[in-house]
């Protein structure tokens, strides 16, 4: 019996100093979490081809000198209404595409969009090549356009 009672108390003892460095680790609440903000989020870099798409890399470039940002947050579920609220007003002229910056897929989009005349095989051409540079990103992940 005396055998077990060294060992019983020695567990006893440790379980004890276990809870109670658990209690003063953690208070009565648990940890708040701090939120990720867009900032401390990595951004990708996307290196816009502006010898491929001239008419569209002038416009973003004028765009981001008038004063809109350079990096945009994905929302491909956010474009076809960001398209109507950036396009609403604008109207159409033959032979060219209304291009917008930031682009419908961002969610900065939408209201308030810079919006360009452009030839549709300029605007088209560089969407679909920028979707397909974005393809692997999530939604939520930072863009940021760069022109060399």
């Amino acid at each position: 019996m005396k055998k077990l009672i060294v060992p019983l108390a020695l567990a006893i003892i440790i379980a004890v100093s276990i809870l109670s460095w658990n209690e003063q680790d953690s208070g009565d609440s648990p940890k708040e979490i701090a939120p990720v903000t867009q900032q401390e989020k990595s951004t990708v870099q996307l290196i816009f081809p502006a010898d491929r798409y001239p008419e569209t890399a002038k416009h973003i470039q004028d765009a981001i000198d008038n004063g809109h940002a350079a990096t945009c947050t994905i929302d491909r579920d956010g474009a076809e209404n960001n398209r109507k609220l950036s396009l609403r007003g604008i109207e159409t002229k033959k032979g060219y595409d209304r291009d917008e910056w930031p682009m419908a897929m961002c969610a900065e989009g939408g209201e308030g969009a810079d919006i360009e005349y452009i030839s549709p095989s300029d605007n088209r051409g560089a969407g679909s090549w920028v979707g397909n540079q974005l393809e692997e990103y999530p939604d939520g992940t930072l863009v940021e356009f760069i022109f060399e």
